[in-house]
């Protein structure tokens, strides 16, 4: 029966393995169909697609900023800077010794006292009873020499009925050297008063001129020297404005200095106008000025020869306009001769010390030019450029002579386009 039982087992494991063989071949087969209808319907998608398109890529040309110049006749301006100073300052100082008895309210510092206004006086009793003298010495002086006019005449007539039709052999006879002394005393004595009347004239001090007071150095009772200085003011009558250019610069504008005289006659003086401008009480102003003359002299350190611009009436505050005050620094721009048929291009489209790029019917020409004369905003040329041209101002990273390029004002209606690799040529140049 042990028997048995061993052999039906041993039947029923032959059986399972060949089962399991069928089913393993099965999955093999349905793998490789799976696999075969991926690769058939692959080949039909490749098959069936369509090729891509091949597109041009395009390339927008540089865009740049242009700005159009104009043929006309331009001024030239020279401009510089300098600090206001006043063309008058002076110190107040007396020419008499005294004591202060009365000294103007307005002496003090930012102070203005009008011309002739009595700016201290000092003790005039001293000096009014030294008039009094001089006066008592010459009524004296014209006593005597009335006196010795009379004895020359009686002395003259007795002479007459001595010596008819004779002239006496000496003048003491008529008494003409004693006539003279006197006439000599009354002179000095004349002087003397003079002199006693100008010393009390001068204790009274003032100015010619209307001034502003810088400071003040002086006290009422304070007894004060000749040559003392009691403070210190300027003339507000004109300021002036001491400019220092380059040599070149003057070639720009005439100077015309003093009067000159040429064979005997003066010639009149011409000056150049200038403008002053100057940032002062929150805002900026402008003052009408004129070149007065220059300095003489080159500056040895700088090389710059200073001109001397004079501003009249700087206190006119007519208009809401402050005063011009010395210590302000201002920037001055003198109208020098015209330039007749120039163009005026602005110092960003300057490539190179003297080259623009001008454009032309869309494309970019590099273009040399002969400069005249540059300032800080624009250089002058005479030539090379034609009235309406199109100039460069902005920058580009490589230009060329002859590329296209597209600009501000045709960038909206006519879009030019180039490819890449596409007509650039000439010379290049870097910004």
């Amino acid at each position: 029966m042990a028997k048995s039982k061993i052999e039906k087992r041993r039947t029923d494991k032959s059986r399972h393995g060949t089962r399991a063989k069928a089913g393993g071949w099965m999955q093999a087969i349905v793998g490789i169909l799976v696999v075969m209808l991926g690769i058939v319907g692959a080949y039909f998608l490749i098959k069936l697609r369509k090729p891509p398109q091949r597109e041009e890529l395009e390339t927008l040309a540089p865009l740049v900023e242009v700005e159009q110049l104009h043929v006309r006749d331009i001024p030239m301006i020279v401009s510089g800077y300098g600090t206001v100073s006043p063309r008058v300052e002076v110190e107040i100082v007396p020419e008499v010794p005294g004591k202060v008895v009365q000294v103007h309210q307005r002496l003090k510092a930012g102070g203005l006292i009008r011309a002739k206004e009595q700016i201290i006086q000092i003790d005039p009793r001293d000096y009014e009873l030294a008039v009094q003298q001089a006066n008592a010495v010459v009524a004296e002086a014209q006593v005597r020499l009335d006196t010795e006019k009379a004895e020359a005449e009686v002395a003259r007539k007795e002479w007459r009925q001595l010596h008819p039709n004779t002239e006496p052999s000496s003048p003491l006879v008529l008494r003409d050297p004693q006539i003279r002394r006197a006439q000599a005393s009354l002179e000095s004595a004349k002087a003397q008063l003079a002199t006693a009347d100008l010393r009390l004239e001068r204790t009274s001090l003032s100015l010619p001129f209307d001034v502003m007071v810088i400071n003040e150095r002086v006290d009422l009772g304070q007894y004060v020297v000749v040559g003392q200085s009691l403070g210190a003011a300027y003339g507000i009558e004109a300021v002036e404005i001491e400019v220092p250019l380059e040599d070149g610069d003057l070639a720009w504008f005439d100077i015309f200095d003093n009067p000159v005289q040429f064979n005997g006659k003066e010639l009149p003086t011409k000056h150049t106008t200038a403008q002053v401008k100057a940032d002062f009480a929150g805002s900026g102003h402008v003052w009408q000025g004129r070149v007065v003359r220059t300095t003489g002299q080159v500056d040895r350190m700088s090389r710059m020869v200073s001109v001397v611009v004079e501003v009249r009436d700087p206190f006119d505050t007519s208009g809401g306009r402050p005063p011009l005050l010395p210590g302000v620094f201002a920037e001055v721009l003198i109208e020098g001769k015209i330039l007749k048929n120039a163009v005026a291009v602005p110092r960003d489209a300057v490539r190179e010390g003297n080259k623009v790029w001008v454009v032309n019917d869309g494309r970019l020409h590099i273009r040399a030019l002969k400069i005249v004369r540059a300032d800080k905003d624009f250089a002058y040329t005479c030539s090379g450029l034609d009235d309406g041209v199109l100039i460069v101002v902005s920058s580009l990273d490589m230009a060329t002579d002859g590329m296209v390029v597209r600009t501000q004002a045709n960038d909206v209606t006519d879009d030019r386009r180039i490819t890449q690799g596409g007509d650039v040529h000439g010379k290049s140049e870097t910004n």
